[in-house]
C-alpha cells in the first residue's frame, strides 16, 4: 500500500497558486485513477483506489503548508506505512517552469511542507516528485508562491501535473528508474515562460 501526498493550502483563495502544484498534481492523479479525494479525517481529505495490484490512498493535507506533516504522520501511522511507501508532490522554485524532479530520497530543501513531513515521520527516505514553478527575483518569496500564474505558465504546469501523475504511477510499479529517466531529464530543456508570479507560505 501506498500513499500519495499532494502539499498545498486548503480554502479557495489559495486555489492555483503555485504553492498548490502538489494539490493540482493529486488532482490529475486522482481523475486518472477514477479517485475521489473527498473523504474527511486525518486532518486531510483523502480517497482511496488501486495502481495495478497496488492500494494506494491519496490525500491532500488540510492543515496548512507548515503542518502538512501532521496529517501526513497520522494517516501514515494508522495505515502503518514505511517511509519507503510515502510519495510526496509539491512545488519547487528552484526549478523552471515545464520541468520536474523525481528523487528516491533526500532533504526537504526550502520547502517548509516538506520540512515538517520529515520532521513528523523522522525520515528523509521516500520518494518525492518536485514540480517547477520558477521563481521571481523582484518579489518576496511569499507573494510569489501564493499568486496564480499567468495563463501561459498554467497551460505549461497542467501538462507537467499529468505527467506527474504519471510519475507517480510509475513509482507505485516499482519504476521509479523510468520514471527519473523519462522526466528528470526534461529538466534541462523545459520551455521557458515569462514569470508573473509569486511564492508564498511555505
Amino acid at each position: 500500500m501506498y500513499l500519495i501526498a499532494g502539499l498545498g493550502n486548503p480554502g479557495l483563495s489559495y486555489r492555483k497558486t503555485r504553492h498548490n502544484a502538489g494539490f493540482q498534481a493529486l488532482d490529475a492523479l486522482a481523475d486518472k485513477l477514477g479517485v475521489r479525494v473527498k473523504e474527511k479525517g486525518f486532518s486531510a481529505l483523502y480517497g482511496e483506489g488501486r495502481i495495478g495490484n497496488e492500494r494506494v490512498i491519496l490525500m491532500k493535507p488540510q492543515t496548512y503548508m507548515n503542518l502538512s506533516g501532521d496529517a501526513v504522520q497520522s494517516i501514515m501511522h494508522f495505515y502503518k506505512l514505511e517511509p519507503e511507501r510515502l510519495i510526496v508532490l509539491y512545488d519547487d522554485i528552484d526549478l523552471p517552469i515545464g520541468s520536474m524532479r523525481i528523487r528516491e530520497k533526500g532533504s526537504a530543501g526550502s520547502h517548509n511542507g516538506m520540512r515538517s513531513i520529515i520532521g513528523c515521520i523522522h525520515s528523509e527516505n521516500f520518494p518525492r516528485i518536485r514540480i517547477g514553478v520558477g521563481k521571481d527575483e523582484s518579489l518576496l518569496l511569499r507573494d510569489y508562491v501564493l499568486k496564480r500564474p499567468s495563463k501561459a505558465e498554467q497551460a505549461v504546469l497542467d501538462e507537467v501535473f499529468e505527467n506527474a501523475a504519471d510519475a507517480a504511477m510509475l513509482i507505485v510499479s516499482g519504476a521509479i528508474g523510468e520514471a527519473q529517466m523519462k522526466y528528470n531529464k526534461k529538466h534541462e530543456s523545459s520551455r521557458s515562460v515569462s514569470v508573473d508570479g509569486h511564492r508564498g507560505d511555505a
